[in-house]
């Protein structure tokens, strides 16, 4: 497909080619607050599914193991502590502002793991590298998300798998509940802590334009993924879904 081609952003409609440069406007806005405004929208809930998350990659000693929009670094810190000395864990993001508080939390940390600066539609590893590849709240803000699982794939082992964790579709009764939080408080808590209602009222728009849990399930497995299945969390107000390279 062209560039010239229209893509979502958030409920607008915008040229393929401009999507990146907006998104990267909504990340440089937030980044300073990012894991604050995190616990705020979720309630701390957050953590409990990077949880549940890095309990399914059973990522185990001497694994290579790819963070991708790894952001603050959450999920790189807690793969770096258990590949040990024989694996290694690389930490990606499309941006700069994010890597650089990711990377800083990791030194902080303890952990000196590489970090690439990238965009996941063009990664820049060989084939069949990684034993695990994640992506937490970052699939959404891809342009082509297809062209990204099939990267993602690309670099994936034989035997080795993605866990996908994105917000996605809230159990039916709920939706009102959610909705008004989503587009009311929000935006006026991005706007109180951050400075910045419009990237929130945007993160909360990409919430609905992304593919919920069946439609992604089946864009994983157009990616070339195998024995693809999800898990509802909270609702489902997220989503954790894996797939297997055979």
């Amino acid at each position: 497909m062209s560039d010239d081609e229209s893509t979502d952003f958030g409920y607008e409609q915008v040229a393929k080619r401009d999507k990146a440069r907006r998104v990267a406007g909504v990340f440089d806005s937030v980044a300073p607050k990012y894991d604050l405004m995190n616990d705020l929208m979720s309630g701390g809930l957050h953590r409990v599914w990077k949880t549940f998350t890095i309990r399914q990659a059973d990522v185990r000693p001497g694994m290579n193991v790819l963070d991708i929009a790894g952001g603050t670094g959450d999920l790189a810190r807690a793969f770096a502590q258990r590949v040990g000395d024989s694996g290694q864990v690389w930490l990606t993001d499309i941006n700069g502002a994010m890597l650089d508080v990711g990377r800083g939390r990791l030194l902080d940390a303890g952990f000196n793991v590489p970090v690439a600066q990238c965009d996941a539609e063009a990664l820049p590893f060989a084939d069949r590298t990684f034993d695990v590849v994640t992506v937490a709240f970052g699939l959404r803000n891809m342009t082509d998300k297809l062209r990204a699982l099939t990267e993602m794939r690309r670099v994936l082992a034989p035997g080795g798998k993605l866990l996908v964790l994105e917000f996605s579709r809230i159990w039916a009764p709920l939706a009102p509940v959610y909705d008004a939080f989503s587009f009311s408080v929000l935006p006026w808590l991005g706007e109180r802590i951050a400075g910045d209602a419009a990237s929130y009222r945007y993160l909360a728009e990409s919430i609905r334009v992304h593919p919920a849990q069946e439609e992604l399930a089946g864009l994983m497995e157009r990616a070339g993924l195998d024995r693809v299945e999800w898990f509802n969390l909270t609702a489902g107000v997220c989503a954790l879904h894996v797939g297997r390279r055979i």
